[in-house]
């Protein structure tokens, strides 16, 4: 698989939510913030993708098939990929948070409201 590479005036945000639903709504609500917009359906797809080094954001559900998002995030972190990520998920259980705030993760949640998402993913942007 090749990678996408963003450019500097649109960063890319890869979005991994097993919900095709979600999945394109999300890609069509960013892609009008400016973003460009790269999806995968599991925590697994996405180890599998060779990601760009910097300007990406990674918007991962928590509550995935297979591999949690939380997992997901910590095995690309073994990898040293260093990507600034948030955590999407709706009502999130006070573990659930608690793993989040270790790992250093926003937790954004369900139902996405507003700029919610892409006011986050521009701070997350921001911050590296």
């Amino acid at each position: 698989m090749y990678p996408v590479v963003p450019s500097a005036a649109r960063p890319l945000v890869v979005i991994v939510d097993d919900d095709p639903a979600v999945r394109s709504s999300l890609a069509f609500s960013l892609e009008l913030e400016g973003f460009q917009v790269d999806a995968c359906e599991s925590g697994e797809a996405l180890l599998l993708r060779k990601l760009p080094d910097q300007h990406t954001c990674l918007v991962i559900d928590e509550r995935l098939p297979g591999i949690t998002g939380l997992q997901a995030l910590a095995q690309l972190r073994g990898r040293q990929v260093g990507l600034p990520a948030l955590l999407i998920t709706s009502n999130p259980k006070p573990a659930t948070r608690a793993a989040a705030a270790a790992a250093g993760v926003p937790i954004v949640e369900k139902p996405l409201l507003c700029d919610a998402l892409s006011g986050s993913i521009r701070a997350a942007l921001a911050a590296v």
